[in-house]
């Protein structure tokens, strides 16, 4: 699985240096992501898959009594 950020790639090195990974797993992720350019941070998978939300029944019936009324 290829590295989504410099941030990731960084934490990954740490973990190397520790000892917590092995060094043919972060090879791995280093060789699968190749030599592209990474953003600092990855985008926050909530946010860039958010919906507008649907007014809630209380905001539409308030809606139609104002329009009934005019």
């Amino acid at each position: 699985m290829p590295f989504k950020s410099q941030a990731q790639r960084r934490k990954f090195a740490q973990l190397l240096v520790e000892g917590k990974i092995s060094p043919q797993t972060f090879e791995e992720w280093n060789r699968e992501t190749g030599d592209r350019k990474l953003p600092e941070r990855a985008a926050d998978a909530k946010k860039a898959v958010r919906k507008p939300k649907a007014p809630s029944s209380r905001a539409r019936k308030t809606k139609k009594r104002a329009s009934k009324k005019l």
